[in-house]
């Protein structure tokens, strides 16, 4: 399912309190200095995550065990399918909560397959993924079926807590990075919680279509929702709320 960029901007941006839009403008701002650090020596965020890596291969995890903040529980990694399977991207991030930083009282969904790790710990939850073009730059954000990421599947309504608790904060293995990461999370906030909204949809209008699969490992359902995205778009819808809330 694919959300128009323009249409969140107009329903959400502008029913935001003023308070709100100046955190997400503050954290595009973050965005942005970090682009200008990294142009100076013409680097990029995806370069400055890869930059000590010798090969870059498909499917693999970059950088290898993940990146993984021990005070706010918040993961991610990078990494790429091959070419025809996402045309025009170089590679995706996926963001995790694990449950050590989730709030009291958020549980998995009741699912009927649902199995408990061994490690509650193990129980996290994907939250989004930000998809990268060639030159380093983020160009869409989407949501994951289940099967993709091997999460453990928590309500929207949840998951949209977790976004908010989102925080890499220490230097490896790139401070830019990790800053850029947290802020970026921030900025789209309202368009990632539409997204998961959506996510939970596409799952019950496909649950209803195809009764007979186990809709969670169902591989014909791999994104769930989508949605490009543009920095300085953003920013500039939101210095238009911010006026208009004077």
């Amino acid at each position: 399912m694919t959300t128009d960029a323009n249409e969140i901007a107009e329903r959400y941006l502008a029913t935001l309190p003023a308070a709100e839009l100046r955190t997400m403008q503050e954290a595009g701002g973050l965005v942005i200095e970090c682009y200008r650090v990294l142009a100076k020596t013409e680097d990029n965020i995806v370069g400055e995550l890869l930059k000590t890596e010798e090969n870059f291969f498909e499917w693999d995890h970059y950088p290898d065990g993940d990146v993984y903040d021990t005070e706010s529980h918040s993961q991610y990694y990078y990494h790429a399918h091959p070419p025809e399977e996402r045309p025009g991207e170089h590679g995706h991030f996926h963001t995790f909560l694990r449950p050590s930083g989730m709030p009291a009282g958020c549980l998995p969904a009741p699912l009927d397959d649902y199995e408990a790790p061994e490690d509650p710990d193990d129980a996290l939850s994907h939250l989004v993924s930000i998809s990268m073009e060639s030159k380093g730059l983020p160009v869409k954000l989407f949501t994951t079926n289940r099967w993709v990421t091997d999460e453990v599947w928590y309500k929207a309504e949840d998951v949209c807590r977790f976004v908010r608790l989102f925080d890499i904060d220490h230097a490896q293995p790139s401070w830019p990075v990790n800053l850029w990461m947290t802020n970026l999370m921030i900025l789209f906030r309202p368009q990632i919680l539409e997204l998961l909204v959506q996510r939970d949809a596409t799952v019950a209008d496909w649950v209803e279509k195809h009764a007979d699969r186990n809709v969670y490992k169902d591989h014909e359902l791999e994104v769930t929702s989508e949605i490009d995205i543009d920095v300085d778009a953003q920013m500039s819808a939101i210095a238009t709320c911010l006026e208009t809330a004077k």
